[in-house]
């Protein structure tokens, strides 16, 4: 009896760890995600960088954010 509810505590914990760092992650991707996005559209609006916004250029903006953007602009002038 003590076994089992010991068990289902630590299941317990370690889904809610799970949920925790998952909804910590997602909000980094969306926070670099809205931040590079934005700088990537000034960028193009002053005609410093010609980058389109496709799926795999969100993505590496979200995951790099202002480093994604640089790569990005880089790749662009090449």
């Amino acid at each position: 009896m003590i076994e089992t509810l010991l068990f289902l505590f630590l299941l317990a914990f370690v889904l809610y760890l799970v949920f925790k760092l998952t909804i910590a992650i997602l909000k980094y991707l969306i926070t670099n995600a809205v931040i590079g996005l934005i700088l990537l559209w000034i960028l193009n609006a002053v005609g410093i960088a010609n980058v389109p916004f496709t799926f795999i250029n969100i993505l590496i903006v979200a995951v790099g954010g202002v480093f994604g953007v640089i790569l990005l602009m880089i790749l662009s002038w090449l």
